[in-house]
């Protein structure tokens, strides 16, 4: 088991005094490596809130650049980082506020020819992209190489997180539903408007990210029961959170 030095240990002392996570499960997220895809809306409060939490490999795969529109809702980056790739942007804060993390830089689009190989190096995968072939290229693969997936989704003013892991079965014996049992096709282009054409919350995208890196720290140290099978949805307009269950 990874061992905690001192100044870990009372970086982690609120966690470790919770019986869910303890000592080992402190451990356990320090020797876990997660691959986050996208640094941006999403992606910024899942690489902070995993940074913090003390995850000992954070890698990132973006191959896009800091623009000034970003920073209304990518709030890892700075201002004076505008212009600089996203994966080294969000690597620089990161070593900010962790020195203990390491940070693996994927400065590329995730295509056919390299996800497979990127994501079998990690143990868990957060999809935080915003287009539809990433989402389905990427549940495709960590459904074929068995690697668990926190993916969510947002809108002007709501979200969506839940958790795949379609390669277990549940506590009856039934196989666990795949992204696809979900969304079984992506829509036609043009259907669904960008971020760009429809605009965001800045907000927003804090809230569904944070709660994707829950999930994660849920996953890694086995606290609670991680959005298997379960889509949460989120209206920020009405304050509201749902859940509905979904099945293969």
């Amino acid at each position: 088991m990874t061992t905690l030095s001192h100044s870990e240990l009372e970086r982690y002392a609120r966690h470790i005094v919770l019986p869910e996570v303890g000592g080992a499960g402190q451990q356990r997220l320090k020797a876990a490596k997660v691959l986050v895809i996208g640094a941006g809306g999403l992606g910024s409060p899942v690489l902070q809130y995993l940074a913090a939490a003390g995850v000992g490999t954070l890698g990132v795969v973006d191959n896009d650049a800091v623009s000034l529109s970003n920073l209304q809702r990518q709030i890892i980056h700075d201002t004076d980082q505008v212009g600089r790739l996203k994966a080294e942007s969000a690597a620089r804060a990161l070593e900010r506020i962790n020195p203990h993390v390491a940070v693996v830089l994927h400065a590329v689009r995730m295509v056919d020819a390299n996800a497979r190989e990127i994501v079998a190096s990690y143990d868990i995968v957060v999809d935080g992209s915003d287009n539809f072939g990433t989402r389905y290229l990427v549940a495709d693969i960590c459904a074929a190489v068995c690697k668990p997936l926190v993916t969510a989704a947002v809108g002007r003013f709501d979200g969506s997180v839940t958790v795949l892991k379609p390669f277990e079965r549940d506590s009856a014996g039934n196989p666990n539903p795949s992204w696809r049992d979900l969304f079984p096709e992506a829509p036609p282009p043009g259907v669904v408007p960008t971020c760009a054409e429809a605009g965001i919350v800045g907000a927003l995208t804090g809230v569904i990210g944070a709660l994707q890196a829950m999930e994660v720290i849920k996953l890694i140290t086995g606290a609670g029961e991680p959005l298997v099978g379960r889509l949460l949805l989120y209206d920020g307009l009405a304050a509201r959170f749902e859940t509905i269950s979904y099945s293969a």
